[in-house]
Parts: structure tokens; sequence; C-alpha cells
């Protein structure tokens, strides 16, 4: 319990160090924006290809932990599609279903590495990377074909789509980093070392930047269409993904790790996402916020209790 804990108040107390730094505008928001953009597209990918690289994958259940996550959102995505007439009757129209969806299926990378981390070391960096492989690809598709569907903007062709999922940052780190494991051997001791320092800067400034991302200022009384994203990320999704996950014999440290992955709050980046194809931006802010912040409940209890 105690590690636990002082996993996660470190965290958000990095998160809130970013808030905070934001709000007194120590850090301009055009700092922050390149800030930003060197985590995503620089350090986190760094500590994406080392961890794959120098992992010896043959010594973990990298097939049924990615098996695992994947159905987790096959079946809480294809549960809110099942029900979204239900929705629009209710008022819940097409960019606030697609807000809804994002907030329920997307989690923030750099939360669940650095909790991981925290916990289990280079063991639990090296199984949550393979979580990063197993869900960004097919969360990617996902969230352009709803948003392309049902948030009214302007839909992107198939070329775009394409192209918007190869250069993404996860997909192709992961890419990059499971070929090089291949050849892990022949990797001069000078290019890891310069990945890994490279890794290791993603953490804390990917947590300043996701700090400095919140907006406290939108934090309303909750409607439905935050309480339903909220429910369905911080307790549906966990305990999905530990059903499945047991089902397909995972235990141990790669059951902990997948629960992390499961329980985290969405991702930031599903705020930019909804704000360029028509989204319900607002919302989807909204939504990461409340998250982010009922996370520091959660997640304890979904460790200690599922993992």
């Amino acid at each position: 319990m105690t590690p636990i804990l002082n996993s996660l108040i470190a965290i958000f107390l990095v998160l809130a160090t970013g808030w905070a730094l934001k709000e007194r505008g120590f850090v301009s928001a055009a700092h922050w924006a390149g800030v930003e953009r060197l985590t995503y597209q620089v350090l986190f990918p760094a500590v994406v290809i080392y961890t794959l690289a120098v992992a010896d994958l043959r010594q973990l259940p990298v097939l049924a932990m990615g098996l695992a996550l994947v159905c987790a959102i096959l079946l809480v995505a294809g549960g809110l599609m099942a029900t979204r007439p239900l929705l629009e009757r209710g008022g819940i129209k097409g960019p606030a279903f697609t807000s809804i969806l994002q907030g329920s299926v997307r989690w923030n990378t750099f939360v669940a590495l650095a909790l991981a981390a925290g916990l289990h070391g280079r063991e639990g960096a090296t199984l949550m990377a393979i979580a990063v492989a197993s869900m960004i690809p097919l969360l990617n598709v996902l969230c352009v074909m709803v948003l392309a569907r049902y948030a009214g903007g302007k839909p992107m062709s198939t070329g775009e789509t394409v192209r918007s999922i190869a250069i993404n940052p996860f997909i192709w780190s992961s890419a990059v980093g499971l070929a090089l494991n291949q050849v892990q051997w022949l990797l001069p001791v000078a290019f890891t070392t310069y990945v890994d320092i490279l890794g290791r800067a993603s953490l804390g400034v990917g947590l300043l930047v996701v700090g400095a991302g919140l907006d406290i200022h939108r934090l309303r009384q909750p409607r439905f269409a935050h309480v339903l994203a909220i429910l369905l990320k911080l307790v549906v999704m966990p305990l999905l993904a530990w059903a499945l996950a047991r089902q397909f014999g995972v235990t141990g440290t790669a059951l902990t790790i997948t629960v992390i992955a499961a329980s985290v709050p969405t991702a930031t980046a599903a705020y930019f996402l909804a704000r360029d194809m028509g989204g319900d931006a607002p919302l989807m802010a909204e939504i990461t916020t409340m998250q982010t912040l009922f996370a520091l409940a959660t997640l304890p209890l979904a460790i200690i209790l599922l993992g």
C-alpha cells in the first residue's frame, strides 16, 4: 500500500507543479507548446525504443497482456457504439459522443509509464512499453474513425488517416524498438546509452506537460457525459482488463502493469484530436481534467484490489 501511495503522490505532485507553473505564467504558453512537442516527438519515443530494444521479450507475457488490453478497449468501445442511439435520444449528439468515447478508451501513457517505473523499475517500464505497442495503434485507428463518422467536422481522407497513424510517435517508436530488439546484441553501447538518457528525461517532463494541460477552471458540476466517461475509464476498463488478463493467464507484475495501463486517466492529446476533427473539445477538456483528479483515488484502489 505505502509504495503505491508514495508513487502516486509523487506523480500527482509533479502534475500539480506543471499546473502551478502554467497558472503563474512561469513558463509561457508558447514555451509549453514547444516542451509538449519535444516530449511527444522525441523524449517519449526514446524511452519506448530503449525499453523494447533491450528487453528479453521471450520471458514476458507479450501476447496475453496485449490481447487483454485490446479486448478491453474493443468491449468498452463496442458497448458505447451499441448504445449510441439511446445516448443520442438522451441529448448526447455526435460531437459529445466522440469525446465520451475518447475519454473512455484512451490512456495517458506518461502517467502510466511513470507509475510502472516507480513501482517496478525496469521490468515495469518494459511491460508498460508492451502495453503501448499493443494499445496505441488500435486506439488511433478507432478514435480517428469515430471522429470522422460522428463529429460532424471535416473527415480525414483514407490517405490522411493512414499518414496520421504512421507518423504517431508511439506507433513508430514501438516498431523501431521491436525491430532493434531482434538485433540487440549488435547495438553499440554509446547508442543505447544515448537513447536511455533521452528516455529518462521523458518521465518528469512529460508529467509536467500533463499538469500544464489541466484546466481547473473548466470544472463544473458533473453532467451525465462526464460521469459516464469517468465510470467507463476508471472503473469498467480496469475491471475488464483484469478479468481478461486473468483469463489469459497473466499474473504477478504483468497483471499489475495491465491494470495500471487500463486504470490511468485519458490522454491529454484527445483534446487536440477533438478540436482538429470537430469533436466537442470543451467537453473533452473537462473529462480529461476530472478523470485526472479522480484517478488519485481510483488508481490505488485498482492496483491494490486488482493488481
